[in-house]
């Protein structure tokens, strides 16, 4: 048994080569890459955090118009301005013909990115039969770029 364990491979001590890991310079040259790469990247992603809200908005109009319309299938109506987009997640009368266990919706939070609810408007002051709309980042009517509002006859 002795033999075996005789035979192994034995590890240099105290040398050079068996030191193994990263030297400072080697370190410092990986750093100053990724803040390079940190530095072009990082405008590109920041830059592009008020159109994807936008994008959200629209994105959240697309959905609350299809239950909207899902609802006036099942009931013959939209939900009233009084009773709102709340109408698609709770039932808003006993009278309704036909109401999905669950409402219209999945989610329980109809808010824009900037945390406001949307305003639904019935019938529509563009139209149509409703209006559903996001006053944007400052959260008053009128505004431009991060400001627009954004709705749904767009």
């Amino acid at each position: 048994m002795n033999e075996t364990l005789s035979n192994a491979p034995t590890r240099p001590t105290g040398t050079l080569t068996a030191m193994r890991g990263f030297t400072l310079l080697e370190v410092m040259v990986v750093i100053v890459i990724l803040g390079i790469m940190a530095a072009m990247i990082a405008p590109n992603v920041l830059g592009r955090r008020v159109p994807a809200q936008q994008q959200k908005v629209r994105t959240d109009l697309a959905a609350l118009s299809s239950a909207l319309d899902m609802y006036q299938l099942d009931n013959f109506d939209y939900p009233s301005t009084d009773q709102g987009l709340q109408a698609l997640i709770s039932s808003p009368s006993q009278d309704l013909v036909a109401y999905p266990k669950g409402g219209y919706l999945r989610k329980n939070n109809i808010k824009d990115p900037w945390g406001r609810d949307y305003v639904y408007v019935s019938p529509g002051q563009q139209g149509g039969e409703f209006d559903i709309f996001s006053y944007g980042r400052d959260g008053a009517p009128g505004g431009e770029a991060a400001d627009l509002d954004i709705g749904s006859w767009e």
